[in-house]
């Protein structure tokens, strides 16, 4: 875990906001535990150490983001610095905003393309009530816990590598694809049900489900039998499903146009001698009704 020191100065309160909330994300990428953020808005920094109280629409919504990502630190400390005291950052902004083309490789530039308070949070509509096949590769990667059987600890140190955990989220690495969310047994049947028969599902096949829910970047090891199990039971598929004309047993020509019409016969013996000193039958079958 690591302390980080931010300077951020900006023309505005938002753009020093966003400047703020960007350097928080920055954070967290890095696994960042403490921040000590220095800024040249005195109304930012007293809005966040609550001195001030945010008026207008925006300055609240910036505010409520801006703690929303602080209380993922373990502390956070925000003080009002004078941008004479504040040269670097304040060359830098000029920079990006009047030099854009002309910067080196070692000035990184983030352009936003829209502002923090407008991006749609998306969660996690069904939340998994039990411990699934993700927790134990989650303990795994995040604590160091493997489990006691040999068998498990075997089987799981050779697909280990498959994943990688961000955030708290787990995914699996691909060759051919990006990497894909883990999700447990609740979502993945979720999932299925959106695709299939949800507001856009077409009521297609397991197969063709399976490979939908790869391309929106979804995985879980059961993916053909659960995607099977719900198509099957499906009672809009089981109606409208074409109905086969053909036979179940193959069809096999008439020889014989009508009854008695041709006949056929053979010797079945010899058998055990029967009264009479009777050792053969004869069979005799009608190529018809046989």
């Amino acid at each position: 875990m690591y302390a980080l020191r931010l300077n951020f100065t900006s023309t505005n309160n938002e753009a020093e906001y966003e400047a703020l909330l960007a350097g928080l994300r920055m954070a967290k990428k890095m696994n960042v535990q403490d921040i000590d953020a220095r800024v040249d808005s005195k109304l930012v920094a007293s809005q966040i150490n609550e001195s001030y109280v945010a008026s207008s629409t925006s300055m609240v919504k910036y505010l409520a983001t801006a703690k929303e990502c602080i209380a993922e630190f373990r502390s956070f400390i925000i003080q009002n610095t004078p941008r004479s005291l504040n040269q670097k950052a304040d060359i830098l902004s000029k920079l990006a905003t009047h030099a854009f083309d002309y910067l080196t490789k070692k000035v990184l530039v983030e352009v936003l393309a829209e502002r923090s308070t407008d991006r749609k949070e998306v969660d996690a509509i069904i939340e998994e009530e039990e411990d699934n096949w993700i927790t134990l590769i989650i303990r795994c990667l995040a604590e160091g816990v493997w489990p006691k059987d040999k068998e498990e600890i075997r089987a799981l140190r050779m697909k280990i590598n498959q994943y990688v955990l961000e955030e708290g989220v787990l995914f699996k690495k691909g060759y051919l694809v990006p990497i894909l969310r883990c999700v447990g047994p609740l979502q993945a049947n979720y999932v299925i049900q959106e695709i299939h028969m949800g507001s856009c599902g077409m009521h297609i096949g397991a197969r063709s489900v399976v490979a939908k829910a790869i391309r929106q970047g979804y995985y879980w090891p059961t993916m053909h039998r659960d995607a099977r199990n719900v198509t099957q039971k499906c009672d809009s598929c089981q109606v409208h499903a074409p109905v086969p004309r053909r036979p179940k047993t193959l069809i096999t020509s008439i020889m014989a146009p009508c009854p008695f019409y041709q006949w056929g016969m053979d010797i079945l013996g010899p058998l055990p001698q029967a009264f009479g000193k009777l050792k053969f039958v004869i069979v005799a079958i009608d190529y018809f009704t046989k």
